[in-house]
């Protein structure tokens, strides 16, 4: 339920977002100095969503973490980084009705959405599970290292945004203030932790969610960079790394999905 829940308020209101930004519009929660920022976050709300959907056909909760231990770093952090620079929100600041109230509901639904991302975590943790079994398709050796770089890169720069966001906003292509720094981080180190624990899953079989949230938010998070791509310094080193590390989400929710097909079809009964 929980992950359904997040599913429709990432449609609903990561379509919103994503929308607004593609017409060159600034809109959320807080005044950024670039629409990408809020499209960028709207981009990955939405295009996780069908691998949240698809939660709701795990048969058990190795087959649903690789997914849902992320979405509960994102619910937490956003909630968290929100908190901390309450003085920047709109329902603080003040200004046009829309954006004051989309900010008080940001708050409101990110909060209540963290409680029960907590309760469900604890719920799930504290009651004996059945053991996963044998992992039925093992990632090939190939696969490793380069998930373990892409994972890796998400990881250090989500968490470089989020500890010393005056120093890492630098190193976004695009205008960005401390908020949106903290925001983006946020992110990156949930996609970071998501492929890290693919990795350690180890088994194709128990990341049918996370295979299927990757090349989403590859997608959207790409329509919003190649639509407001005058915002970005493509000149950058950091610019090209961040082509490469979508791309690489592309690839690897791609990528998985055909190796577990293929083992499906040789494997029937596995």
């Amino acid at each position: 339920m929980l992950a359904t829940a997040v599913a429709v308020v990432g449609v609903l209101v990561g379509g919103l977002l994503e929308a607004v930004a593609l017409t060159g519009h600034v809109f959320g929660a807080w005044p950024s100095p670039e629409s990408l920022t809020p499209g960028l976050l709207g981009a990955a709300m939405l295009g996780t969503a069908p691998g949240l959907f698809a939660v709701n056909r795990a048969r058990a909760w190795h087959e649903a973490r690789s997914l849902v231990q992320p979405l509960a770093v994102v619910l937490l952090g956003l909630f968290t980084v929100s908190l901390l620079d309450a003085g920047r929100l709109y329902v603080a600041t003040g200004g046009p009705v829309v954006p004051v109230l989309f900010s008080l509901g940001w708050l409101f639904v990110l909060g209540t959405l963290c409680v029960c991302a907590v309760i469900a975590l604890a719920r799930q943790y504290v009651t004996p599970g059945r053991p996963p079994g044998p992992r039925g398709a093992p990632l090939p050796a190939w696969s490793k290292p380069a998930l373990a770089v892409l994972g890796s890169a998400w990881l250090g720069i989500g968490t470089g945004l989020l500890v010393r966001p005056g120093f890492w906003a630098s190193f976004v292509p695009w205008d960005v203030d401390r908020l949106d720094a903290r925001a983006l981080g946020v992110w990156a180190l949930a996609l970071g932790a998501g492929v890290l624990g693919a990795l350690a899953e180890d088994d194709l079989a128990r990341t049918g969610p996370a295979l299927t949230a990757l090349p989403g938010t590859a997608v959207a998070m790409g329509v919003v960079l190649g639509c407001r791509a005058s915002a970005v310094d493509w000149s950058s080193g950091p610019a090209l790394c961040l082509v490469a590390m979508v791309a690489g989400l592309l690839l690897a929710g791609l990528g998985g999905r055909v190796l577990l097909a293929r083992s499906a079809v040789a494997h029937p009964h596995g």
